[in-house]
C-alpha cells in the first residue's frame, strides 16, 4: 500500500460524516425567545430568573448546596481563589497541562503557582509529587480533571487536610464525570466549570463555582456581583468585586443541556470506553487510563498517546494532519506546558505584584513536556456523541495510516 490510499494525499475518507457542535434543537430557541419577550435579559432578583433556577438546578445536579454562575470558568477559579483568603505571595500548587487560565487566574490574585509534573498514564496531577511541592507559602491546591477524568481525589483531600490547604476543583472539563460516584467539582473546597463554546455544555461563554461551604459561598456571591451583600442597597458595596455575572441568555440554554447532560455523559463514557478497547489493540497508539475510582468520565477530550516509531516516525504534527483528513476531529493537544508560554517566561504580569524572586525559565515537567512535544494528542468531545461504529471507523482510520506508513 502507499500513502496515497490516504485521505491527505487524495484518497477517500475513512469517516464521511461530520459531528456538529454544539448540539440544539427547538427547545433552546424557545427558551431564547421567552427571555428576549421578557424584557428581563440581565441581573433580577427574580428567583424564578433562568440564573437563579439553573444555579438551582445545577448544584442539585451535583449534590451540593450553593451555586453562583459567572462569566466564565477562568473567573470561577479566581473568585475561589479570592474567597479562600489569599494574600500576595501566597503559592498555589497547579499542574502544567491544562489551559493557561488555571495558573493565570493565580497570578491574577498575586499569588505564585506552583507547577507540579502530570501523572504519565492520566495526565493528571501527579498526587505522588504534590507534597515535595508544599511550602509554608502553600495556601491551595488545583487539580484538573484533564478530559472530565478525574484526578486522584482521596488522596489530594488527605494531603490538603494535614496542610491545611484548600482544594479548587478545576471542572472544566467534567461536566456530569465521577469519581467514586461523587460528581466532581463537588469534592473539593469549591468547584469550577466552563460554559465557553467547546464544552459539554455550553452557552457560548459561562462559568460556575459551586460549593458545600456557606462562607465561601457568600464571598464568591458577592465578589461576583460588584461587592454587594444581599439586604445591601444597590449601590453599597462591601467587598471589592466587579461585575461578573452571567445573562439570562446563557442561563436560559444551560437549563435545557442540563437536561439532557446525563445522559450525554452515559452515551460519552460508554463510547470513550469502547474506542479505548479499540486503540488498545494498535501497536503505537495508548489511550490514557482511568483509575477504578473514575466511575464516570465525561470525555470532553480523548487523549492519547502516540509513538511515531510505529508509525515510520512521522512527527505527531504529520500524524494529526493525517488523522484528520480521515474525518477524525483531532488536535496535537497542548504545545506547552503552561509555565512555557511566553507570558511565564518573560514574567509579563503587568501591573500583578508576583515577587521578583519567582522565575519560570527553570521550571522542569518531563512528563508533561513529554506528553506536549512528543506524544500527547486527543480526540474532541463532539465525536462521543456519535455511534459505536463512529468509535470503530475511528480505529479503521488510525489502521489504515499505519497501513499506508508500512
Amino acid at each position: 500500500m502507499g500513502k496515497e490510499k490516504l485521505a491527505y494525499y487524495g484518497g477517500n475518507k475513512t469517516i464521511g460524516r461530520s459531528f456538529p457542535w454544539p448540539v440544539y434543537g427547538e427547545k433552546e430557541i424557545q427558551a431564547l425567545k421567552k427571555v428576549v419577550e421578557s424584557g428581563v435579559w440581565g441581573i433580577t432578583s427574580d428567583p424564578e430568573s433562568s440564573v437563579s433556577r439553573f444555579e438551582k438546578a445545577f448544584a442539585a445536579y451535583l449534590g451540593v448546596k450553593h451555586a453562583v454562575a459567572v462569566v466564565n470558568g477562568s473567573v470561577a477559579l479566581r473568585l475561589s481563589l479570592m474567597a479562600a483568603g489569599v494574600k500576595p505571595g501566597d503559592e498555589i500548587i497547579v499542574p502544567p497541562m491544562s489551559f493557561i487560565a488555571t495558573a493565570s487566574v493565580v497570578i491574577e490574585v498575586n499569588c505564585v503557582p506552583v507547577f507540579v509534573d502530570i501523572d504519565p498514564d492520566t495526565y493528571n496531577i501527579d498526587p505522588d509529587k504534590i507534597e515535595e511541592a508544599i511550602t509554608p507559602r502553600t495556601k491551595a491546591i488545583i487539580p484538573v480533571h484533564f478530559a472530565g477524568n478525574a484526578c486522584a481525589m482521596d488522596k489530594i483531600m488527605e494531603i490538603a487536610a494535614r496542610h491545611n490547604l484548600y482544594v479548587i476543583e478545576d471542572a472544566c472539563h467534567a461536566h456530569g464525570a465521577e469519581y467514586r460516584n461523587r460528581k466532581l467539582g463537588s469534592i473539593g473546597h469549591t468547584g469550577c466549570f466552563s460554559f465557553q463554546s467547546s464544552k459539554n455544555m455550553c452557552s457560548g461563554e459561562g462559568g460556575i463555582a459551586v460549593t458545600d461551604d456557606d462562607t465561601l459561598h457568600e464571598k464568591i456571591s458577592s465578589l461576583h456581583n460588584v461587592g454587594r451583600k444581599p439586604g445591601g442597597a444597590w449601590y453599597e458595596h462591601f467587598n471589592l468585586g466587579c461585575n461578573y455575572r452571567m445573562t439570562q441568555f446563557q442561563a436560559a440554554l444551560l437549563l435545557i443541556q442540563l437536561e439532557r447532560l446525563e445522559e450525554e455523559v452515559v452515551k460519552r463514557d460508554s463510547n470513550g470506553l469502547y474506542l479505548s478497547e479499540l486503540l488498545n489493540e494498535i501497536d503505537g497508539i495508548t489511550p490514557l487510563l482511568r483509575a477504578p475510582e473514575a466511575t464516570k468520565h465525561s470525555y470532553h477530550l480523548f487523549p492519547f498517546k502516540y509513538d511515531r516509531s510505529k508509525f515510520n516516525n512521522i512527527s505527531k504534527k504529520e500524524f494529526a494532519e493525517l488523522l484528520a483528513a480521515e474525518g477524525v476531529p483531532c488536535f496535537m493537544g497542548y504545545p506547552e506546558p503552561i509555565y512555557r508560554q511566553p507570558v511565564f517566561q518573560k514574567k509579563n504580569f503587568f501591573s500583578y505584584v508576583i515577587p521578583d524572586s519567582v522565575s519560570y525559565t527553570d521550571v522542569s515537567c518531563p512528563v508533561c513536556e513529554e506528553a506536549c512535544h512528543e506524544k500527547g494528542m486527543w480526540i474532541t468531545q463532539n465525536v462521543f456523541l456519535g455511534e459505536r461504529k463512529d468509535m470503530e471507523m475511528i480505529a479503521e482510520a488510525i489502521r489504515k495510516i499505519k497501513a499506508n506508513l508500512q
